[in-house]
């Protein structure tokens, strides 16, 4: 089932233009998509299981998780709404919270 991504409105799933806005639908769109929410791949759900975990393990440290938290909400919320990752916070992940998670955020190419 498909939703137009202007208005909102269901969609037939041969459907190629709104009937009720008349803009063009993209086939590739799902429910999810037009409600703004987006499913992890593998990739970025195994980086952010990394990030949460490399948290978690340096929590007896406050200074670094004044980054840690953050860029870790940062990379959840950007993955959620759709959002292009920085460059640099895949670099700063790298650097600061966790190797294998940041390698693994800068090989994925969403």
């Amino acid at each position: 089932m498909k939703y137009c991504t202007h208005c909102g409105n269901q969609l037939d799933d041969a459907a190629v233009i709104c009937p009720k806005c008349g803009c063009a639908v993209d086939g590739q769109k799902t429910a999810e998509v037009a409600n703004g929410e987006k499913k992890f791949t593998g990739l970025q759900l195994a980086a952010f299981i990394l990030m949460i975990i490399s948290t978690v393990s340096i929590g007896w440290m406050l200074i670094p998780l004044a980054w840690c938290i953050p860029m870790t909400i940062s990379y959840y919320n950007s993955i959620k709404n759709g959002r292009p990752v920085s460059l640099g916070l895949k670099v700063c992940t790298l650097l600061f919270v966790n190797l294998i998670s940041g390698i693994l955020m800068l090989c994925d190419n969403e």
